[in-house]
Formats: structure tokens, sequence, C-alpha cells
């Protein structure tokens, strides 16, 4: 399946972007199943430099990201595109570059799925590769020998490697925290020692003495905030760096080892490193050309020569399995809809012509949902809502500027930064959405977004049960809701809450009229489902089936449901249950599709799928629509499972 190139209009201000488009040559599998195609046939940088290859050409190096993780190291030649594409030399295993390092000896090294690698483009090859402990490298460095310093997520792992001598050194874990630690920043001073900043649930900064292998913190605990500790090597020989604030009272001088405090905000010139996170773009080629752009999804690179004012358009190539589908939910016009993470990409189908449509999106939509005429989206970062109009034509989503489509409608961070529920009310007028909190925080709140006055009600954590977050909702009678709790903190947080719980919630109120631990030890309510018979079907840690009767306030129907049918699926929205607009309720396991009866509460596996289920799907017109991976599956339901709900 491949992709037109998209052509772009202006006009009002604002610019439409038509859609990549391409028709998916849908395949019947068998047994019921159905395969549409991959709905984002891209890949995404996880680092990107200029460089030059062993014959002193300008090079662009480029981290390959896919749904199966960072697989490749990706070589564009400056002058005329042709690339040269090198598999990684051990399995992503869904793993990715958080950070890389183009050093001064012009080899490009990254670290992760618990493996530190070299790549020489002057060799074309990787060149070294190192198993670690876990698991990904957060910040890397090179000190002035020359060494490569990596340190790692979750639990500030180190390692270097000398590249003269072929000394690879694993330290392990130097710093622990009951949270799993960031260190965005890493330092080496001029007599040998590392410096990192560690975040987000409390910022620290360690120093790590690589001759007698010992780390020890540098900031006071009433200096820690909920942010990331900051270093930065300076020309001078040492360090410089504080815990948050960046004022006159937050900075300290490092140097082997101690740290000053220095009362006033420092004032020294940078030593420049190639390095950075995953978005890491470098753009001066050694001769003076620039790399103005290295575009995966047209495939296209644009490079200028800022002597002479030329500039070249090159085409390139790669391969790819596709970006990794987050949610799908059936949209107004018929299509089945949502998005791609990785990048970040806007995905239509349309059973009925058999095409697909493709496009940027806004941020990643990890939860999706239709209420009436209209197509909703909680996203990631910072808890965003969008409203699509699929009547109208599509103007790409820019923040608090009106007549976009999908429109942004308001943002949640830190209370909700990473959405996993999204309910549209059957009210017709009320979004709910909920999620885990900004990095570093613990404790998710509630936005209820009321679409006839467009104004928001955010509820915090505190206000709910304090130290967990919402990760399930389900609409009851008489304006109330029923959630389901996670114990998971946000991306970098601490846990606090050790049970999950089930709360009821009065709509108009915004307070609980009840919580209790149901099941004791569970961690998260994976899903929940009122049915058309008045219950409300529930999993919890993804084996625990469970039917609620709320006006009791009780447990009517309970079973483990793993050992016969494996776990349920689970993503950052997951939309387990699949209600039928003719009162069926279906459930989605990894390992196939499953029928609820209504009555009995027993479920029956109506066909194992070909192909591990992820992302939950929807109902459309006697299919159930789902995605494994980045590809997009249906499963037509026979008519015996049509009608048997209750029987």
């Amino acid at each position: 399946m491949r992709y037109t190139s998209p052509a772009i209009f202006f006009g009002a201000g604002l610019f439409m972007v038509t859609a990549a488009v391409a028709y998916a040559e849908t395949q019947d599998l068998g047994n019921g199943f159905f395969h549409h195609g991959v709905a984002t046939p891209v890949s995404n940088h996880r680092g990107t430099v200029a460089t030059v290859d062993d014959e002193g050409r300008g090079v662009v190096l480029v981290w390959l990201f896919d749904h199966r993780g960072g697989y490749a190291l990706l070589m564009i030649d400056a002058e005329t595109g042709k690339s040269g594409q090198y598999a990684v030399p051990f399995p992503p295993g869904g793993d990715c570059p958080y950070s890389s390092i183009l050093s001064s000896r012009n080899k490009f090294y990254t670290h992760f799925n618990s493996y530190f690698t070299e790549f020489d483009p002057v060799k074309r090859a990787f060149t070294f590769t190192a198993k670690t402990a876990p698991q990904m490298a957060m910040g890397m460095t090179e000190d002035d020998t020359g060494i490569i310093w990596s340190v790692t997520y979750p639990n500030s792992g180190v390692v270097s490697f000398n590249p003269t001598t072929g000394e690879f050194k694993d330290y392990g874990p130097v710093h622990q925290e009951n949270w799993a630690q960031y260190q965005r920043y890493v330092a080496a001073d001029e007599a040998g020692w590392i410096y990192f900043g560690v975040g987000n649930t409390a910022s620290q900064v360690i120093a790590f003495d690589p001759t007698a292998a010992t780390a020890k913190s540098m900031l006071p605990e009433a200096e820690r905030e909920i942010t990331s500790g900051y270093v930065c090597r300076a020309t001078n020989g040492k360090v410089y760096g504080h815990g948050g604030d960046d004022g006159p009272g937050g900075w300290y001088e490092f140097y082997k080892g101690e740290g000053k405090k220095l009362g006033e905000v420092p004032k020294f010139e940078k030593k420049l490193h190639i390095t950075s996170s995953q978005s890491l773009f470098h753009t001066e080629f050694p001769d003076g050309k620039r790399l103005k752009k290295c575009d995966l999804v047209d495939r296209v690179m644009v490079v200028e020569n800022p002597k002479t004012g030329e500039v070249k358009e090159l085409k390139f190539d790669y391969t790819s399995e596709g970006a990794h589908i987050m949610g799908i939910a059936t949209a107004p016009d018929g299509s089945v809809s949502g998005g791609t993470a990785f990048p970040m990409r806007f995905f239509t189908y349309n059973p009925k012509t058999d095409l697909w449509i493709n496009r940027a999106s806004y941020g990643q939509w990890n939860t999706v949902a239709r209420q009436g005429d209209r197509f909703f989206v909680g996203g990631y970062g910072a808890g965003f809502l969008l409203e699509w109009d699929p009547a109208k034509l599509w103007v790409e989503t820019e923040k608090d500027i009106p007549g976009c489509n999908p429109q942004f409608l308001t943002e949640c961070e830190p209370t909700i930064n990473r959405p996993h529920e999204l309910l549209a009310h059957p009210d017709g007028k009320t979004l709910i959405l909920a999620g885990t909190p900004g990095y570093g925080y613990t404790g998710g709140g509630l936005l209820f977004w009321d679409r006839e006055t467009k104004t928001r009600t955010l509820l915090e954590h505190t206000d709910l049960l304090p130290q967990h977050s919402t990760f399930s909702l389900a609409a009851l009678p008489d304006g109330k809701l029923l959630g389901g709790s996670t114990t998971s903190p946000g991306t970098g947080g601490e846990k606090k809450a050790t049970e999950a719980e089930l709360y009821i919630l009065d709509m108009a109120t915004k307070k609980l009229d009840w919580h209790q631990v149901v099941f004791p030890g569970v961690q998260a309510y994976t899903d929940l489902c009122r049915a058309m018979n008045g219950r409300v079907y529930g999993v919890a840690d993804r084996k625990r089936f469970f039917v609620f009767d709320a006006a009791k306030r009780e447990v009517i129907h309970e079973e483990d449901t793993e050992a016969k049918f494996g776990p349920t699926i689970s993503h950052q929205g997951p939309r387990v249950f699949v209600p039928s607009p003719e009162g069926n309720l279906y459930m989605l396991f990894v390992k196939g599709i499953a029928q609820v009866n209504l009555t009995t509460h027993t479920i029956t596996m109506l066909a194992e799928s070909p192909v591990p289920i992820g992302p939950g799907g929807d109902y459309l017109d006697g299919r159930i629509y789902f995605g494994s991976e980045s590809h997009v599956y249906s499963y037509q339901v026979p008519a015996s499972a049509l009608t048997n709900s209750r029987q």
C-alpha cells in the first residue's frame, strides 16, 4: 500500500492539507477476519545528524523507529539522496533511542533495550555492541579523553565505552529511588567525574566517580522539585547545574565531585557536544552546508549551501513496517478513524470505498470517541481535547486558533497529561477525559467539557481519590458516573496508592457518592462498559472479569479469564468492550474476539485472531475493527452472534 504525496492549499489565513491517500486492497484472511493494511506506513526519526562518510562526502544519519522499536540506522548521501539501511545488531524489543551522540571521532552512539551500540559512517557498519543493565539512555556525553558515557532509565545505570581501547564498562545502577528515573542531562568535568540530573518526581544532581565506581547526591532535600536536575559542561573544565531553580539562588559549580553553591547565575561558555534527546537534529555538515529538512513521511531531504545560496532537494527511500496504532473508533462519516504514534498521524479508513486517508495530527491521539456528528480526541501531552467534524474540510490544528478542524478545545497539564479514557456521555453534550498526570506527578484528575456552553470543569485527584488516576469510566443513570482507578503515577512519578478502587461520582455536584477497594490487590480497572441490561461490565488488571450492579454497589459476577482466554487487550485507551447498536456486547482479548451473554454473564470466544489484537476498536456494520501493531483488521461477526447476547 503506497500513499500519494499531499498537496497544500491556502486560504482564509489557514492552510488545509489534503491527505495522503491509498486503496487498502483488503485481504480476506479467513474465519471472518480481514486485513485492511497499515494505517501509517512511515517511520519516525529518533535522532538525526549531518556528518561525513569515508570519502568525506556529506551524509545524514537517522535512527529509524516504527512499531517494532528502533530497528535500523539510515544513512543518506547528501549529494545524491542514495540511502543505505543498516539493521541494529540486537532485537529492538519495542524500545528505541531516547538519546544519542555523534562523537568527536565521527561515531554515532545510542543505547536502548539494554544494548549500547556504535555506528561508524566511515565503515558503514555497526562496529560495537554490548548488552547492559536495563534499559535505555536518557542522556549521553563524551569526556575529555574521548570516552562515551551513557546514563539510563529507570535506575540510573551508568556505562562507558573507550573507542580507543575497546574497553566497555557497565557500572549498573548507581542511584536508587522508589520511582523510575529520567536523566536528560549528562556532563563530565575535566577531571573525569560524571554528573547527571535526575527527575522527575524529585530533582537531583548525581556525581559519579569512575575510579571508585561510586556516586553521591549533590543537592539537599530542600532543593528537590518536581522536575529534573540540570547539568552543563563549561569550556573552563567545570560543570554547572541546578535542581530546577535556575535563578540566582539555585546554581552550583561542580568539580572533582564537589559542589559549590554560587548565589548567582553563572556566566560560562558551554562546551558543545552533538547530543540530545530523541529529538536530536544536528544540521551542520563539516564543509559548512546545512541540512534544512529530512522528512521521513515524504522521503525528502533539503540541503543548503550558505556560501552559494544553492538549495538542493533530494528524494530518498527506506523500508518501514509502519507506526504504532493508538486507538480506533467509528466516525460520523462511516469511517474507522484514529491516530498513530511516532510519527503522530491521523488515519481514516472507509470500508465502503476501501480507501485510506492519512494526515499529520496534533499530538498523540491516545483516546478517541464519537458523540453525535462529531469525533473527539483526548491526547498526549498536556491532556488536550480536540473536536473533529468529518463533514467539513480538514484544517490543520493549531492551539487556540479558531477555525481549525480538528478544533483545539482545551488542555489539562499537569492534572492530566496522558489520557486513558474519553467518555462521550450519552447526554449528547458532555465529554469526560481521564488519565495520568504530568511527568513526576502522582494522581490524575477528570476533565468535564460542556459542548453547549464550551466550558470546562477540571477536577484534581484530591477531589476524587487522592494519589489515584482514573483509567476507565461508565455512564450511569441519574447523572452518575462509575470510575475505575489506577495506582500508576504520571510518567516518572512515584506510586503512592496501593490498591485501585471503583467510585461513583455525581456529575452535578462533582462529588463522590461512594468508593471502595472492590478487589484487594488490583492495580488498575482496565475498562468499564454499561450494557443495555443496565449492568456495568468491567475488567481489572486485564484478567479479572466482573459484573457490577451500580444501584446496589456490589459485584454480582466475577471470574478470572486469563487461564481460558489469556489477557484482555491493553493500551493507553484500551476499548476492551465493544458494544453494538443492537445491544450485544463483545470483548477483545489479545488472542481473539469474544461475546458476553448479558443474562448469564458467560463469555464465549467467537474466533481466535490470526494476529495478536492490540489497540481496541469499534463496531461498524456487523464488523469489529481493531489494531495490531501498525495494521488495521476487522472481524465479521457471524449471524448467530448478532442475536444471542441475551439468550
